[in-house]
C-alpha cells in the first residue's frame, strides 16, 4: 500500500536537494570555477556534506532502504530524504508515495543564480541548473522538471524557455519580483507568454525567487534575532512568513491589469509554497478595485472579463498543509487549490494528506478529487480523463 492509499494524487511541489557539484557537469570556463560549489561555508556546507555522505551510504544498506520505504513521508527529510538527490531513489520514492505526477523544483541551486554579478552569469547558472534538473527528472515520466529563467532580458528569457522545454522541462519558473525594470505585462514579454501558451508550458511562482522579506528596520527591535523555522539561521522566520504572498499578489495583479491573461487566454500557471489562505480575499479585492477604478481607468474599461475570473481560469495555488483548505474551497470555489507534499522538505510535514483531509471534512468526493488531481491536470494542460486511463 502506498502513502496515497489508492487515491489518484498529483503533487504540485517537491524538490531536489542539490549536492555540492550539482551544476559542475554543465558549466565551462569561468562559470565552472564560479558555480562548481553550490554551497558556501556560511550556508552550512560541512553539515550538508555529512548528510549527503550518510544518504549515499544507505544505498548499500538493505535495512536502511527498508526503513525508508516504511517511513517515506514521516521519516528523514532534506538531504537524508529518500531520493533527495539520487534520481533512481526518487523513482522508488514515487512508487512508495503513490503519486501520479510530481513537479520537481530546485532548492539551493537557485542560490547560484542569486549570486550572479551580471546577467550573463545569471543565464549561465540558469542553463546549468536547468540541465541538472532535467537530467534528474529523466529517470521517470512522473517526474516533471521545473526550469528556471531570469526575466531580466525578454529575448534571453524566451531563449532559455525554448531550450529547457526542448530538453524536457515541463514548466518554467521565474522570480515574482519585476525584472529588467519592466512589469511582466510589458509588451516586450509578449513573445515569452505566447511561447508558453502555444507550447502548453505553465509558469510557476515559488517561495524564494522574488518573495520578499520585511524591511530590515523591522528586525531592529532591540532583541536578538530568533532562530529560523528549523532552529538555525538561514531559513524562514515568523515575520518573513507573513509577507510570502505579497510578491505573488503584485505579480498577478500586474498580469491582470496589463492584460496578459486576456491577450493569452490559454496561459496557465501556479503559485507554489506561498500559502493560499490569502487567495479568496485577493480575488475579492481585485474585483472591488476593478469596480471602483474602472469608472476612470481606460485599461480596466477595456477588460472583457472580471479580474477574479481571469485568475480562476489561469492560476492554481498550493495551500500549506496546516491551512484550512475546506474553508478556502467554500469561500472561493473548488477550482483554485492543489495538493502538494513539498517532499523532501520538512515544511511539507510528516503527513500532508492527513492534515489536508482533516480540513476537507464534509467536502464532497468530486471536489476532493479536484484538489488532489484535476486542478493540477488543468494547470499542466493535461486531460484528466486520459491520464486516469493511462494510470490504470
Amino acid at each position: 500500500m502506498t502513502y496515497a492509499n489508492g487515491r489518484i494524487i498529483n503533487d504540485a511541489d517537491s524538490h531536489t536537494m542539490e549536492t555540492q557539484d550539482w551544476l559542475a557537469p554543465y558549466l565551462e570556463g569561468e562559470y565552472k570555477e564560479k558555480y562548481t560549489g553550490v554551497y558556501s561555508k556560511r550556508e552550512g556546507g560541512e553539515r550538508i556534506t555529512k548528510m549527503i555522505d550518510a544518504a549515499m551510504a544507505r544505498k548499500h544498506d538493505p535495512d536502511a532502504r527498508a526503513k525508508a520505504a516504511a517511513h517515506i513521508i514521516d521519516g528523514d527529510k532534506g538531504w537524508l530524504g529518500y531520493g533527495g538527490f539520487d534520481k533512481d531513489e526518487r523513482v522508488e520514492a514515487l512508487d512508495w508515495l503513490g503519486f501520479q505526477s510530481q513537479l520537481i523544483f530546485p532548492t539551493f541551486g537557485l542560490a547560484a543564480i542569486g549570486r550572479a554579478q551580471s546577467t550573463d552569469q545569471a543565464y549561465a547558472a540558469a542553463r546549468a541548473l536547468n540541465l541538472a534538473q532535467i537530467d534528474f527528472c529523466s529517470a521517470d515520466s512522473r517526474m516533471v522538471a521545473v526550469a528556471y529563467t531570469p526575466l531580466d532580458e525578454p529575448e534571453r528569457a524566451l531563449e532559455e524557455a525554448r531550450f529547457a522545454h526542448a530538453k524536457g522541462a515541463g514548466s518554467v519558473m521565474f522570480s515574482a519580483s519585476p525584472a529588467g525594470g519592466r512589469s511582466p505585462g510589458h509588451p516586450d514579454y509578449d513573445p515569452f507568454w505566447q511561447y508558453l501558451e502555444d507550447n502548453r508550458l505553465p509558469f510557476m511562482l515559488h517561495i524564494g525567487p522574488g518573495t520578499r522579506k520585511p524591511p530590515e528596520a523591522y528586525m531592529n527591535n532591540g532583541r536578538a534575532r530568533a532562530a529560523d523555522i528549523h532552529g538555525g539561521g538561514e531559513n524562514l522566520r515568523f515575520p518573513d512568513f507573513m509577507t510570502l504572498w505579497y510578491a505573488p499578489q503584485e505579480f498577478l495583479t500586474a498580469m491582470v491589469y496589463d492584460g496578459v491573461f486576456e491577450r493569452f487566454p490559454n496561459l496557465r500557471g501556479g503559485v507554489i509554497e506561498c500559502g493560499a489562505g490569502w487567495v479568496p480575499e485577493f480575488l475579492r479585492m481585485l474585483d472591488h478595485g476593478y469596480a471602483s477604478f474602472s469608472k476612470s481607468d481606460v485599461y480596466l474599461q477595456a477588460m472583457g472579463m472580471k479580474p477574479s475570473d481571469q485568475i480562476r481560469r489561469a492560476v492554481r495555488f498550493t495551500p500549506f498543509p496546516k491551512e484550512d483548505v475546506g474553508r478556502m474551497i467554500r469561500d472561493a470555489g473548488p477550482e483554485l487549490f492543489m495538493f502538494s507534499s513539498d517532499y523532501p522538505h520538512p515544511e511539507g510535514t510528516r503527513d500532508p494528506i492527513g492534515l489536508f483531509e482533516a480540513s476537507l471534512e464534509g467536502i464532497d468526493e468530486p471536489v476532493k478529487d479536484m484538489f488532489y488531481r484535476t486542478n493540477y491536470d488543468h494547470m499542466m494542460y493535461r486531460s484528466s480523463e486520459a491520464v486516469a486511463v493511462a494510470a490504470e
